[in-house]
């Protein structure tokens, strides 16, 4: 197949959930047989140079980026609110250069599938039906409207009237895409469901985000440390982890007072860090250069979600790598593991911190869960065979065309 694929950021390198889901289905679909093209918006957030890509990376695809802002800024958000019917967080992802970049791509080569990686790319579905006979497949990689539904309930204030609008604005942007690609790729079966729900009747194959699993080299860890790895400007990671310094980390620290809690990742405000300041026995890391090198240091990952949507890639990366997990039902959604056998569970913050705990305690039960976990992925989350199945499926469907 010659397949197009269509994203609001550049999925290299591949540090976030959102990049690496992309990006190991472009290397899968190469190491397939299949063409790739890749157009992708280059926003100053995520800004990144075609020349920064190492060789065996820019051989992989044809790779094209172009220059959209995407700013987030308080006038423009005032103005959309009061000037526009769409949501903010999609109005910044629609713009001119990107729309004519695309046109050109569709005229200039003919394609078998169009791959929309993400909601933010939809409204140019009008345009590549316009000028192209490709089979529309929308990769959905979470029910955007639900991260910030979930969000209102944190909120208060002007805060939960402002993310009120923002989420019914959503709700009403996403749902106006059911049925207008031709092939529905869920990232979850949880995902998939809802799109059903909203009265899709199109086709639909999940497609979780897979590892090369072969490339997360374990190593034996001497400590039970907690640490925990993610984007620290994302609004629901912000949310979890406030909440578990806030409601278990002194629980935590009074049962076992040795254990230390790290915490990494890119992008921290400052207000964040100084939050960081005011807990004992918390070491904040910043944006570490090899993300499985921080995780094969601590023993225990905890994953303290209240809102999100989608699947949560690092959990993948962390039973690949054998790492006990304590997770928030939220955290653990849209990944067929059971409780207690690939990792552990908790709604509640006493139940948290009694299965952090717990793990602290049992050494034995910790490496137990790390190889469950691990045996897990294997099985279940190959990026390879992953990718087979979805590519079959777009050319049994190309076939029906």
């Amino acid at each position: 197949m010659n397949v197009l694929i269509l994203i609001n950021k550049v999925p290299y390198p591949p540090k976030d959930g959102g990049a690496i889901a992309t990006f190991n289905l472009i290397r899968s679909y190469v190491e397939l047989g299949h063409r790739v093209t890749v157009l992708a918006m280059n926003t100053d957030k995520h800004r990144v140079e075609l020349d920064a890509f190492p060789q065996s990376v820019r051989d992989m695809a044809k790779w094209m980026l172009v220059d959209v802002p995407a700013k987030i800024t308080f006038i423009a958000a005032l103005r959309n609110l009061f000037f526009s019917n769409l949501p903010y967080n999609a109005e910044r992802f629609i713009v001119e250069n990107y729309h004519e970049q695309l046109k050109e791509v569709l005229t200039a080569e003919k394609f078998d599938v169009v791959q929309l990686e993400g909601l933010y790319v939809c409204p140019y579905i009008p345009l590549i039906r316009k000028l192209s006979g490709a089979l529309i497949a929308y990769r959905s990689h979470n029910i955007e409207s639900e991260i910030w539904e979930r969000k209102l309930v944190q909120s208060t204030g002007i805060e939960f009237t402002y993310l009120k609008v923002l989420q019914q604005r959503l709700a009403r942007f996403e749902q106006s895409f059911v049925d207008r690609y031709d092939i529905l790729v869920p990232i979850t079966e949880r995902d998939g469901r809802r799109w059903d729900e909203w009265g899709n009747s199109k086709p639909q194959c999940v497609c979780p985000t897979g590892l090369n699993v072969g490339e997360y080299e374990t190593s034996e860890v001497s400590n039970a440390d907690l640490f925990h790895l993610g984007a620290l400007d994302w609004a629901p990671n912000q949310e979890g982890l406030l909440w578990f310094l806030e409601n278990c980390w002194a629980k935590v620290l009074a049962l076992q007072p040795q254990v230390k809690l790290h915490i990494a990742g890119r992008n921290c405000p400052l207000w964040l860090e100084k939050e960081f300041q005011k807990y004992e026995g918390l070491v904040y890391h910043g944006e570490v250069d090899d993300a499985r090198d921080f995780m094969n240091k601590y023993g225990i990952m905890i994953v303290p979600l209240l809102s999100g949507s989608g699947m949560r890639i690092k959990i993948i990366e962390g039973l690949a790598l054998k790492k006990a997990i304590v997770s928030t039902p939220v955290g653990a959604e849209g990944i067929d593991v059971v409780d207690g056998i690939h990792i552990q569970i908790a709604e509640k913050e006493d139940g948290f911190v009694h299965k952090v705990v717990n793990l602290v305690q049992n050494h034995m039960q910790l490496i137990e869960l790390g190889e469950n976990g691990r045996k897990f992925v294997e099985l279940e989350y190959d990026n390879l065979s992953i990718t087979k199945r979805l590519a079959g499926f777009l050319q049994n469907h190309l076939s029906d065309k």
